[in-house]
């Protein structure tokens, strides 16, 4: 995991991830993305490290708000496929309910005789 993302998932800082790969608890490469750099770590290590640091606590909180995060991004997600599915569906209802109108009025039309 970059150390961007583990800012975001445990809230911990680049400084405090730095600090554990010079301490030697954590594993890294360093990568660079369109010119900007970024450390990437072990999640297992760097859950383990959290943990130690600041407390077994940190993880789970961590990981339960980034689970709550990404529930609540899925939910909007599917509110907003169901308002253009409800809209398309009163759209579809409306065309039919003319479709019938028109064909109960033309039955009742008088037939022309010769």
């Amino acid at each position: 995991m970059s150390d961007v993302t583990a800012q975001k998932e445990f809230g911990v800082s680049r400084d405090f991830i730095i600090k554990g790969i010079r301490c030697g608890k954590l594993e890294y490469r360093q990568g660079a993305i369109w010119g900007n750099p970024y450390l990437r770590v072990l999640r297992s290590q760097l859950e383990r490290y959290i943990a130690e640091q600041l407390g077994a606590d940190r993880v789970s909180t961590g990981k339960d708000q980034t689970e709550l995060r990404k529930i609540k991004k899925e939910m909007a997600t599917l509110k907003k496929r169901l308002e253009e599915l409800q809209t398309r569906r009163i759209e579809l209802e409306a065309v039919l309910k003319n479709k019938q109108t028109e064909q109960s009025l033309s039955a009742y039309a008088p037939v022309a005789r010769r």
